[in-house]
């Protein structure tokens, strides 16, 4: 099966979504919320594409490669959106680790 040997990929997807949902969350909670707004944008858009791109994966679409290319755009954006933040908020830092693997694991198979 395809998703087989992509695990290492799935597995980045589903860490980076979790932590574009954590961060989204914790900005919310942030005292200059009107601040982190790129943030926020970001880290849903990235959530939403690599929980597609895991599905998608997982049921052998044969627009992985597309997918994973547009996800790796998105995931490197939001990585670089977070890392503005990531002095300030260990939220913003984690995530952009996160979305800094996931770019790079897109990238490898897009």
């Amino acid at each position: 099966m395809a998703h087989e040997q992509h695990q290492e990929l799935i597995q980045a997807l589903h860490d980076c979504a979790a932590e574009c949902n954590h961060c989204f969350d914790a900005c919310l909670q942030e005292d200059n919320v009107k601040m982190l707004a790129d943030c926020i944008r970001l880290d849903r858009e990235c959530a939403d594409i690599c929980a597609f791109l895991e599905h998608a994966i997982t049921r052998n679409s044969p627009f992985v490669a597309e997918l994973a290319a547009v996800c790796a755009k998105i995931c490197e954006a939001c990585g670089n959106e977070c890392d503005k933040h990531a002095d300030m908020h260990e939220h913003c830092k984690r995530c952009a680790e996160a979305c800094h693997r996931c770019a790079e694991a897109c990238r490898n198979i897009a």
